[in-house]
């Protein structure tokens, strides 16, 4: 959601931490070289993982590849240093664990990949992370990403950058008429499908297999990847998807809508006209400076009718979806009711409506307490898993309930985006403190997510059994005390929420 993690409840509710120090031994770092479709790269290895980071996937999209389809990256000569990040794509900076060091820029097409094996014959399952942000905040070089953890447990994980903000997600009339401009508007997830193919290409290099790619991601992220699922150019390039909190009832504005909105925001820039060649020429600071898509109003992702074509639960309900194994869930206490009324758009309760889930949550405070989160996240996840499960492929569902010790006190669930430093035990780079519960917690929640990825299945070893979701409506619950197998938590109410969603719009008084 638009900034929904980063600035509205977790800079809010506490004061970022620095990264843990790691011991003289862990800092051992010994050069090591991979060579890839466009030349040689030299990363570093500790801690029994190979890292190479700052790798272009594609070519700068700056001058005139500015709002077009992401180029092949150019090849080189010699030895290409990947001991370090790229820069992260143009963004309101503000303190944010989920966005990595740098002051922002175009040129940021590049990802990291992170290996216990940088080897062709090794043939390991693959991760690649799609970071959250509301699509116009973020990156994939955080702390909080590192992939050490994850490569620890024997897969190559890769995170990306991908075009944010009115760089990502931006029509305009005289873009749509330029010759040879191929695909619109959601420039984010075509690059997004172009690190997918780069993966394809090249991570066998890395000891991966193409053939066994899982994409997970957060929020935004997970929105993403409902995304990718319905896109056709991206069929075939993944096997598996993991949706954290990536919502699943949004309804992108129409390619025609962008473009007006598009041409009033670059009038707003002394641009006017069919200038491509102005558009492309306003400073990029400028356009970060005169304020972000907002995706809670529908501004982004588009319908441009190519690449996005519908809503994802529409999609989804019809079959049109990639045929893969499919991991989904929210935390139970995504948006606190303090912060709820950000998603009034949201909010699709008439009077009389609310009254009648009031009854169903078993009163007013249940109901301010839960519906925002429920409305957002609960129920379009469960829907989402009921539709996938109908077409028989594998599926699960979860909820994450987890509260650390040193969270806030005024936090009374997990918050949204709470559960990231879980999934890559990066818990050094988590908003508050956490102590060795919250650590062997995270080992379980990451071993879940990795054996999905080299099965399909994220059961294994001793970890408490998780139902596939069928008809039973049960899920595994990630609590304070471990993984619970239960039906479905306040089922009555997100039922309840979803006839009230999918009935037809009430005719006018």
């Amino acid at each position: 959601m638009r900034r929904l993690h980063h600035c509205v409840l977790l800079a809010a509710l506490a004061a970022l931490l620095a990264p843990g120090s790691v011991s003289a031994a862990e800092q051992v770092r010994i050069a090591e070289q991979v060579r890839i479709d466009s030349g040689l790269l030299s990363g570093v290895r500790a801690e029994g993982v190979s890292s190479f980071r700052g790798i272009p996937y594609a070519a700068p999209p700056v001058g005139p590849l500015r709002w077009r389809p992401p180029q092949p990256a150019a090849a080189w000569t010699g030895v290409r240093p990947a001991d370090h990040n790229g820069e992260i794509c143009m963004q309101k900076l503000f303190a944010d664990n989920g966005v990595g060091e740098g002051k922002g820029s175009e040129d940021c097409l590049t990802l990291n990949v992170f290996t216990p094996k940088a080897d062709r014959g090794a043939r390991l399952p693959v991760m690649v992370w799609i970071h959250g942000g509301g699509l116009v905040n973020g990156s994939g070089t955080a702390a909080l990403y590192d992939g050490t953890r994850l490569a620890q447990q024997g897969v190559v994980m890769v995170s990306i950058n991908y075009r944010l903000g009115r760089f990502g997600f931006f029509a305009h009339p005289a873009l749509s008429v330029e010759p040879g401009h191929g695909a619109l508007a959601n420039y984010g997830l075509m690059d997004q499908v172009a690190a997918l193919k780069w993966v394809q290409q090249n991570i066998s290099a890395f000891g991966g297999d193409p053939a066994r790619v899982t994409v997970f991601g957060e929020s935004a992220g997970g929105l993403s990847v409902n995304r990718l699922m319905l896109i056709p150019e991206a069929r075939g390039l993944f096997s598996k998807a993991i949706v954290e909190s990536g919502v699943g009832r949004e309804v992108g504005q129409s390619l025609s809508d962008a473009e007006l909105s598009g041409a009033r925001f670059v009038a707003g820039l002394s641009v006017v006209g069919q200038d491509v060649a102005a558009l492309r020429a306003i400073p990029a600071d400028a356009i970060v400076g005169a304020g972000d898509i907002d995706m809670i109003k529908g501004e982004a992702p588009i319908v441009d009718g190519t690449l996005v074509t519908q809503g994802v639960l529409d999609g989804f309900r019809q079959g049109r979806e990639a045929p893969v194994p499919y991991l989904v869930g929210s935390n139970n206490l995504e948006i606190p009711a303090a912060y709820a009324g950000a998603f009034k758009a949201f909010d699709r309760l008439t009077p009389e409506q609310r009254g009648a889930a009031e009854d169903v949550y078993g009163g007013a405070d249940a109901f301010k307490a839960h519906i925002i989160t429920d409305i957002v996240f609960g129920e379009p996840a469960r829907a989402l898993a009921k539709a996938h499960a109908k077409t028989g492929a594998p599926t699960w569902l979860y909820r994450f309930s987890v509260v650390s010790s040193g969270a806030p006190k005024v936090l009374k669930g997990a918050v949204h985006a709470s559960d990231r430093q879980y999934v890559f035990q990066t818990l050094a780079a988590s908003p508050w403190p956490t102590d060795e519960r919250d650590a062997a917690l995270a080992k379980v929640i990451s071993a879940y997510w990795v054996a999905f990825a080299k099965t399909g299945d994220p059961n294994g070893d001793f970890r408490p059994a998780w139902p596939r979701y069928d008809n039973t409506d049960r899920l595994i619950n990630f609590t304070n005390d471990g993984p619970k197998v239960e039906p479905t938590p306040d089922a009555a109410a997100l039922d309840f929420i979803g006839r009230t969603a999918d009935a037809p719009p009430a005719a006018p008084r």
